[in-house]
């Protein structure tokens, strides 16, 4: 198996001729340097594909596949619900909850989420090269940003993961849940008014992972970490 992996969102199947984009194109044959007749790795939701290189022309790509290389895996649903922080750090909980297998970005705005807008695209990117390099095969999504009372409303039977200072908590078996959300707070927490709702949620958990006050990425980063751990035990 190559390793240069890269997400072809399109449907893929043995014999298929087709094209990669500019991007693509250029990251192979600019910055890898491989040209005709070199293998690659191509993957999407339904599996990962070899495919090797008919010819460069003009600066793009065109390839054919040669065999499939394994079929889609049955990955738990873990959803990540985070109010968006600033840009650095909100492009690396990004990065490393793809990286450790969050399946679904949900961004909520709470009364102190201090960044209201997300560059989607961006993300995106992020999430691609992400998957891309830790080797899966489901390219995480993005929700569009809601509020945390719409939110709740919309997740009344989803078993969520609350992280919580606040509670004695620290344990917790999750190999049942499916899927599950992790809840991350904003800067500066949630309002205590805010706190009280998410624990009237029917399947809510609140759980404490460190004494100390965490960052948000922090948290995230952590409590994916524990949950992942936690599921392959």
């Amino acid at each position: 198996m190559s390793n240069i992996r890269l997400f072809f969102s399109k449907s893929l199947s043995i014999n298929l001729s087709s094209k990669l984009d500019k991007s693509q194109s250029h990251y192979l044959s600019k910055v890898m340097r491989i040209g005709a007749g070199k293998n690659f790795s191509l993957f999407n939701q339904n599996g990962e594909w070899e495919a090797k290189i008919k010819e460069i022309n003009k600066g793009i790509v065109e390839f054919f596949v040669t065999k499939k290389l394994r079929s889609t895996n049955n990955e738990k649903e873990i959803y990540l619900a985070f109010a968006p922080i600033k840009l650095n750090y909100l492009n690396l909980m990004i990065q490393k909850a793809t990286e450790l297998g969050v399946t679904k970005f949900v961004p909520i705005l709470t009364e102190r989420t201090i960044v209201r807008q997300l560059n989607e695209k961006r993300l995106n990117k992020i999430i691609i090269e992400a998957s891309e390099q830790s080797n899966r095969l489901k390219v995480p999504k993005i929700d569009k940003i809601t509020k945390l009372d719409n939110f709740l409303k919309s997740n009344q039977n989803t078993h969520v993961i609350f992280g919580d200072l606040n509670t004695d908590n620290s344990e917790v078996n999750l190999k049942s849940f499916d899927p599950l959300c992790i809840l991350i707070g904003p800067e500066g927490d949630f309002t205590v008014k805010e706190r009280e709702n998410i624990l009237k949620l029917k399947n809510v958990i609140p759980l404490k992972i460190n004494e100390n006050i965490l960052r948000s990425e922090t948290a995230a980063i952590s409590m994916i970490s524990i949950i992942s751990f936690n599921l392959l035990s």
